[in-house]
């Protein structure tokens, strides 16, 4: 039982640590729309405008030209080739482009294909002034990340699935044996009048008692486990430390875990008294 309740609980570390790693990509997808050099303020304003008014649209950030330099200047201070060729041309030549963030990453296409229909024209010709449009880098890689997440979240069930059969079956055997060993007690107590309730009691209290001490025990010793885990899980991932996802979501695990220990236990104390303690 201990066994099953650990795996249970590793089940949700291990999704909260997936699902932490898939938002620090999902932060960092955005759609990018790059103007021409000779794009209006305005004009490029204007169309910052109607993006922040559709509804999946988070933020519009705009980068001007000057800015974009500045940022292209900051990525390759190391390439002196590069700045140096950019010196020799001597204008600028970036043009202003627009950050677009999404609130679900599932919408970012859809924003993509509103800016391709979308008529981003000047207001002085019949020329776009969107040079182009760079739908997300990183879709490849959450969507990988995602069906990781899912079929580890399978996984994680069957296993748990498997293994709380495994506990109802001991725990029925156990439960099966209180009952022989107190065979003679129970035949004194039917005999002097005890009801089915009072007979069948102390077996489906015992069945719950292992549950919660199963479960105690089960959150003691995913405090080594976590803290040994823990700078693993920041090294890997980033930010994300189970440790610390332990101490401030205790209160949730402890019902998680004592529950699911004390509802194994009760079924599985309930089943064999119905099965081996005719009354």
């Amino acid at each position: 039982m201990t066994l099953t309740l650990f795996v249970l609980g590793s089940i949700i570390f291990i999704g909260a640590t997936l699902n932490a790693a898939l938002e620090q990509i999902r932060s960092k997808v955005d759609v990018n729309v790059y103007f021409v050099t000779t794009a209006r303020e305005d004009d490029i304003l204007s169309i910052k405008t109607r993006l922040e008014e559709i509804p999946e649209v988070a933020e519009v950030e705009y980068v001007s030209r000057d800015a974009a330099l500045e940022r292209f200047r900051a990525r390759h201070e190391d390439d002196q080739l590069t700045l140096q060729a950019l010196e020799e041309l001597g204008d600028n030549p970036l043009g202003a482009n627009l950050n677009i963030r999404a609130k679900e990453t599932s919408q970012y296409e859809g924003i993509a294909k509103f800016l391709e229909n979308e008529s981003a024209l000047s207001t002085t010709g019949d020329d776009s002034i969107i040079d182009s449009i760079n739908f997300f880098q990183n879709r490849v890689a959450i969507e990988k990340l995602t069906s990781i997440i899912d079929s580890a979240e399978r996984f994680g069930l069957i296993v748990t699935i498997v293994l709380a059969l495994a506990t109802i079956l001991i725990t029925f055997n156990t439960i099966r044996l209180a009952i022989y060993t107190a065979r003679e007690e129970i035949s004194v107590m039917r005999l002097v009048g005890a009801t089915n309730t009072y007979i069948r009691g102390p077996f489906v209290f015992e069945g719950i008692m292992y549950g919660f001490i199963a479960g105690i025990t089960t959150l003691v010793l995913f405090y080594p486990f976590t803290l040994w885990l823990a700078p693993v899980t920041q090294n890997f991932f980033g930010d994300i430390n189970v440790f610390n996802y332990y101490i401030s979501n205790f209160v949730q695990m402890f019902f998680i875990i004592i529950g699911a220990g004390v509802v194994l236990g009760a079924i599985s104390s309930y089943l064999a008294v119905r099965r081996y303690l005719k009354i």
